[in-house]
C-alpha cells in the first residue's frame, strides 16, 4: 500500500502493526530515488546529479534499531551499491567522519550524533531529498522534539517527509502535519485481524508477587518448544539482575540496558540472533523494531507504562505471520496500571489469576513438564553463552559502562567472572585496581591543643600571662621574700619548656616541694607583673596601705573567671609586703630556698566564675596596677646566681616581654 504513493514523492504517514514490513515499505522508495553511478550506466541519470553527500536520510531512537535498519539497507541496496552508513553514538568518531568524506548515499542514526557531525561541518545534510522518521511517535515526543527540529532545519525545505510507527496518536499525528506537505496516512491492517494486537500472539497475564517472580521466570523457560525469549524489564538495575540470576539458575542470558557500554550492548544482541544466548534480558530500548527470528516467548517481567510501550513489547514475536506467546507478570501494585492498558487495548485480562510458581495452572497453560525446579538441568545447558561471543572494539567515547576492552580481557578468566563478582561480559562495571604508594612518614611530632589556646609542643609552648600569675601568686601559700628577676638578658629570652598537666586527684606532693612551688609561683609573679616603666622607689608603705592598693589592682571580674584555692591565708602577707619594698637583699634568701627545694611544677588550678577577689602578696602587682602588661612573656629558669635590684629585674623584663610576639588569649 506504501510503495506506489512513496515512489511518486508524496508525504506519507505509514501506521501498520509490529512485523509487517514497515522496514522496507520506506527503504525501496528512498533506495529507488537514490542517484548511483549504476543509474549512469544505465542512462536513467547524468554524471552531474551524482554526489558524495547524503540523499536520503533516516532518524531512529535506538543504536540497537540503528543498525538493524542500516542492514536492511545494505541487503536491500546490494545490486544498485547503494552506499548506506550508520552513525550513532557510543562509537568512535573517526571512522564514521572517514566513511563521510569518501561519501556516502543513504545515512541511518541518532538524532544526538547526527547533530554532534552537523555542528562540527563533518556533515552536509543540504543535499538531502528524503526523510524518514522511524518510529514516529518516539522521535516526535517531547524528548526527542527538540533535537529532531533542529534536524529539520538543516534540511532542504523541498523534500520528502515520510513518518512510520505502529502506534501512530492523534496528537503526534497532528504535531506532524507542521513539517509535512498533505501527507498521506495510510494505515494497513489484515481484515481478520482487527484488534491493535497481533491475533497470532497468544497473550497470557498472571499476578504475580515480587519476590517468586524469578522463580516463576525458571520454570516459564523450561516450556515445551521455547525458542529464544526475549524479558522486558522497567529499570536497568532490574534487567542487570535478573541476567544475573538467570545465569546461576544456568540459562545462557545476556543483558541490554542503558548502563552498558555500547560494546557490551552489541555483544549481548549479537550473541542473541547467532543462538548463542536465548535468554534477552532487557529495557525498553530493546523494545522497538528489533527483529530476530526464533522468538517464540516474551515475557514482561514487569508491568509496562502504557499500551504504546505494551504493543512494541510483544510485538518482538509473532512477527511475519509466525506465531508467539507474550507473557505478562503484573504485581499487587501494578494492577492500576494494568487495568489502563486492558481498557485501551481492549483486552479480555481485567482480573489476572493470581499465579505462583507452584501453581497448577501455570504448567497447563504454558506447557511446562512436571517436576520443573526452578535451575536448568545440566543436560540441557547446551548454549555457548555470552562469553563465546567476540567482544568488538568500537573505542567507546564516554560510555557509563564497561568498555569492551575491559570485557574481553575479564572474559577469558576462570570462571567467567569479573573484578565485580558477576559474569565477564555482560557490562558489570569494572572497578580499576590502582598501585599502592608508600605514604611518607611524619617527620614531626603531632600537636595537641591546650585548654588556654595553645599547642602542646616545644615550639608552640604557650607563655603565661600576667593575669594567670597574678592568680597563682594569690592562690599560693605565703613565702617570707620575693626574689628578683635575673639579670642576664638571654637567660631570660630562653623558651620556657612546656609544664606537665596533672590531674586533679593526683597523689599530694610532699612539703619541700610545696614550698618549692610556692616560690617559683611569687617570681613568677614578680616578672610577669613588671611593666616598661621603671620603678620608682618606695621608700615606706603601710602594711594596711599595700593590702588595699592590691585589692583595687585586680579587677573583679578577672578574679571571678579563677578559682580561688580553699588554703587558708597566711596572717604574714602584710609583713612580707612590708619586707619586700624594705629590704630588696631578702630576695637572695628566697633564690636559696628555691635551689635548695626540688623543682615541683605547680597543679593547674580549675576556673569558676565565683569567689571574690582577693589580695596579692606581691607588692610589684601595685607598680602594674599603672600600666597593666597584657603581653604574655615566657618565664625564665632561675639558674644563675647573680640578682640585682627590683628596678633592672623590671627593666629586663620588659626587654624580655617586647621581644616576644604577642598572643590573644583565648577564654
Amino acid at each position: 500500500m506504501t510503495l506506489p504513493v512513496a515512489m511518486t514523492g508524496s508525504d506519507v504517514i505509514g501506521q501498520a502493526k509490529t512485523g509487517t514490513g514497515k522496514t522496507l515499505g520506506f527503504g525501496l522508495p528512498i533506495l529507488e530515488r537514490v542517484t548511483v553511478p549504476a543509474d549512469v550506466e544505465a542512462g536513467r541519470a547524468t554524471p552531474d546529479q551524482l554526489t558524495d553527500t547524503p540523499q536520503a536520510l533516516v532518524v531512529v531512537p535506538t543504536r540497537e534499531l540503528c543498525q538493524q535498519v542500516t542492514n536492511d539497507l545494505l541487503t536491500a541496496g546490494k545490486v544498485r551499491n547503494v552506499r548506506v552508513l550508520a552513525i550513532y553514538g557510543g562509537r568512535s568518531y573517526e571512522p564514521q567522519v572517514e566513511a563521510l568524506r569518501k561519501g556516502v548515499d543513504v545515512i541511518v542514526g541518532t538524532p544526538g550524533r547526527l547533530l554532534d557531525l552537523a555542528g562540527q561541518k563533518k556533515l552536509n545534510l543540504g543535499d538531502v531529498r528524503s526523510l524518514v522518521l522511524d518510529e514516529a511517535d518516539e522521535m516526535l515526543d517531547l524528548g526527542f522534539l527538540p533535537d529532531v527540529e533542529r534536524i529539520l532545519q538543516l534540511l532542504p525545505a523541498k523534500r520528502q517527509t515520510m513518518l512510520f510507527s505502529a502506534t501512530m496518536p492523534g496528537a503526534v499525528i497532528s504535531l506532524a502535519r507542521r513539517y509535512m506537505t498533505q501527507p498521506t496516512h495510510i494505515s494497513a491492517t489484515s481484515p481478520d485481524d482487527a484488534g491493535q494486537t497481533v491475533a497470532n500472539t497468544k497473550q497470557h497475564i498472571f499476578r504475580a508477587h515480587n519476590m517468586d517472580k524469578p522463580e516463576l521466570v525458571s520454570r516459564i523457560l523450561q516450556a515445551q518448544g521455547r525458542g529464544l525469549a526475549m524479558i522486558f524489564c522497567r529499570t536497568k538495575r532490574t534487567a542487570a539482575d535478573i541476567a544475573d540470576q538467570l545465569a546461576r539458575r544456568g540459562f545462557a542470558s545476556g543483558a541490554v540496558h542503558g548502563d552498558l557500554g555500547q560494546g557490551a550492548r552489541e555483544q549481548a544482541l549479537r550473541a542473541f540472533r547467532n543462538g548463542k544466548v536465548d535468554v534477552l534480558v532487557c529495557t525498553d530500548v530493546a523494545a522497538r523494531g528489533i527483529d530476530v527470528d526464533g522468538v517464540t516467548h516474551v515475557i514482561n517481567y514487569q508491568s509496562p507504562e502504557d499500551e504504546k510501550t505494551y504493543l512494541h513489547r510483544i510485538g518482538r514475536t509473532g512477527r511475519a505471520g509466525k506465531s508467539g506467546i507474550a507473557i505478562t507478570l503484573v504485581d499487587w501494585d501494578d494492577i492500576p496500571r494494568w487495568k489502563l492498558i486492558n481498557k485501551a487495548l481492549d483486552l479480555p485480562f481485567d482480573n489476572p489469576e493470581e499465579t505462583y510458581s507452584t501453581s497448577a495452572h501455570l504448567y497447563e497453560l504454558l506447557g511446562i513438564p512436571a517436576g520443573t525446579t526452578g535451575t536448568l538441568p545440566r543436560s540441557d545447558r547446551t548454549r555457548a553463552g555470552l562469553r563465546a561471543e567476540e567482544v568488538e572494539d568500537l573505542g567507546e567515547t564516554g560510555g557509563r559502562g564497561r568498555g569492551p576492552k575491559d570485557a574481553g580481557r575479564d572474559s577469558g578468566r576462570s570462571g567467567g567472572k569479573d573484578s565485580g563478582g558477576r559474569d565477564a561480559g555482560r557490562g558489570a562495571p569494572v572497578v580499576a585496581e590502582a598501585e599502592e604508594q608508600e605514604r611518607p612518614k611524619r617527620d614531626r611530632t603531632p600537636r595537641r591543643r591546650t585548654r588556654n589556646g595553645g599547642t602542646d609542643g616545644t615550639d608552640g609552648a604557650p607563655a603565661q600571662s600576667a593575669v594567670t600569675a597574678v592568680d597563682t601568686a594569690e592562690a599560693s601559700a605565703p613565702v617570707e621574700t620575693v626574689p628578683a628577676a635575673p639579670t642576664d638578658s638571654e637567660d631570660s629570652a630562653e623558651p620556657r619548656q612546656p609544664r606537665r598537666r596533672r590531674r586533679r586527684g593526683a597523689a599530694p606532693r610532699s612539703e619541700a616541694g610545696v614550698e618549692t612551688a610556692e616560690a617559683t609561683a611569687v617570681l613568677d609573679t614578680a616578672q610577669s607583673v613588671v611593666t616598661a616603666e621603671p620603678l620608682a622607689p618606695v621608700e615606706t608603705i603601710a602594711p594596711a596601705e599595700a593590702v588595699e592598693t592590691a585589692e583595687a589592682v585586680v579587677p573583679e571580674a578577672r578574679s571571678a573567671r579563677r578559682t580561688r584555692r580553699s588554703a587558708p591565708q597566711s596572717e604574714a602577707a602584710p609583713a612580707v609586703a612590708a619586707e619586700v619594698v624594705a629590704a630588696p637583699v631578702a630576695a637572695e634568701a628566697a633564690l636559696d630556698t628555691v635551689e635548695a627545694a626540688e623543682p615541683t611544677v605547680p597543679t593547674r588550678r580549675r576556673a569558676t566564675r565565683s569567689g571574690p577577689p582577693k589580695p596579692v602578696v606581691a607588692v610589684d602587682t601595685i607598680v602594674a596596677a599603672r600600666k597593666p602588661a597584657r603581653r604574655p612573656v615566657r618565664k625564665a629558669k632561675p639558674e644563675t646566681e647573680s640578682f640585682q635590684t627590683v628596678e633592672s629585674a623590671a627593666a629586663a623584663a620588659a626587654q624580655t616581654s617586647q621581644s616576644q610576639p604577642s598572643r590573644r588569649r583565648s577564654r
